[in-house]
C-alpha cells in the first residue's frame, strides 16, 4: 500500500512540476525537494518496520543515480536543473515497482523507467516541435526552403543507397544463394525510406531549434529566468545578472528556449505502469 501511495505522490508531484514548466519554463525547487523528502521519510519508516536497511538504501541509490545523470544532462546543456531534480525525486519515491502491479519488465524497474523516459520523451518532443511549427509558420518556410536547396543531394544519396543494396542483393543471391533477390531489394527500399525519414526528421527538429527556440528581444523585455543564447548550461539569469546586462548598453539580446521536458516524466511513469518495459512493448510490433 505504501508503494502505491508513493507512486501517486510521484505522479502528482511531476504533473505539478510540468504545469509550472509549461507556464513559466521554471520548476520551483520546492516541488522536487518535497517529493524527495516524502520518499526518504517513507523508506526510513519502511526499513524500520521490516527491520532492514535495504528499502531505504535502494531509494537513496536510485534517487542519487537519477540525480547524477540528470545533472550530467544539465551540464551538457540538454536539461534544466529542475528536470534533473524531478527525475531524481521520482527515483527516491519509486525505486521499485510494487508486486501487486504484476508487470513483466525486461530490466529492473529503475532502468525500465529510465529507458521509457527517453522513449516517451522522444515522441513528446516530436509532437512538441510539430505544435510549435504550427504556431510559428516561419519554421515550415525555412524547413521547405532548406529541403529545396538540398533536394539534389538527398535524391542522389538515396538513389545511390538503393543501387548499392540492389547490387549487394544480386551478389548474395547469385553467388551465395542466401536469400531471395526480391527480399533483398525490398529490404533495400525500406532502408532507403527509413534513412530518408530520419534525415527529414533531423532536418525538421534542427529547423525548429534554429528558428523556434531562438528569439531576439529588447534588453528592456529581458527578465529573470531567461536563458541567453551564449549560455552553455540551461540556467536562467539571476536578478544580479539582469542588472548587469541592462547596464551593458546593449539594446537587444538573443535568448534561447527549449522543449519543456518535465511532462515527459509523468507520461513515462504512466507508460511504465500501464505497458511495462518500452523494449518489450516495441518488440511486439517487430518480432
Amino acid at each position: 500500500m505504501l508503494e502505491i501511495i508513493l507512486i501517486v505522490v510521484a505522479f502528482v508531484g511531476s504533473v505539478l512540476a510540468s504545469l509550472f514548466d509549461l507556464k513559466t519554463t521554471e520548476i520551483p525547487d520546492e516541488i522536487p525537494y518535497a517529493m524527495m523528502v516524502v520518499g526518504i521519510i517513507a523508506y526510513v519508516i519502511k526499513s524500520f518496520l521490516v527491520v532492514s536497511y535495504w528499502p531505504f538504501l535502494l531509494s537513496v541509490i536510485v534517487g542519487l543515480s537519477f540525480l547524477g545523470f540528470g545533472f550530467l544532462m544539465y551540464y551538457m546543456g540538454q536539461w534544466g536543473g529542475g528536470d534533473a531534480k524531478v527525475l531524481s525525486a521520482i527515483g527516491f519515491l519509486v525505486p521499485v515497482l510494487p508486486q501487486q502491479l504484476n508487470k513483466t519488465l525486461f530490466f529492473p524497474f529503475p532502468l525500465s523507467f529510465f529507458f521509457n523516459v527517453f522513449l516517451v520523451g522522444a515522441i513528446y518532443m516530436i509532437v512538441y516541435a510539430i505544435v510549435l511549427s504550427m504556431i510559428n509558420r516561419k519554421i515550415w518556410s525555412v524547413f521547405i526552403k532548406d529541403l529545396r536547396a538540398n533536394a539534389r543531394m538527398i535524391l542522389i544519396f538515396n538513389f545511390s543507397l538503393i543501387v548499392f543494396l540492389f547490387l549487394l542483393g544480386s551478389v548474395l543471391t547469385r553467388y551465395f544463394e542466401l536469400v531471395h533477390f526480391f527480399n533483398i531489394f525490398t529490404f533495400g527500399v525500406i532502408v532507403a525510406l527509413l534513412t530518408l525519414s530520419f534525415f527529414l526528421l533531423w532536418k525538421f527538429v534542427k529547423t525548429v531549434e534554429d528558428v523556434g527556440f531562438k528569439k531576439k528581444i529588447r534588453i528592456s523585455e529581458l527578465k529573470v529566468g531567461d536563458v541567453p543564447l551564449d549560455y552553455k548550461i540551461w540556467e536562467g539569469i539571476t536578478e544580479k545578472e539582469l542588472e548587469k546586462i541592462k547596464k551593458s548598453g546593449k539594446k537587444y539580446i538573443y535568448i534561447k528556449e527549449g522543449v519543456r521536458f518535465a511532462p515527459a516524466f509523468p507520461m513515462a511513469l504512466i507508460f511504465t505502469l500501464v505497458f511495462g518495459d518500452g523494449i518489450l512493448f516495441l518488440m511486439k510490433f517487430f518480432v
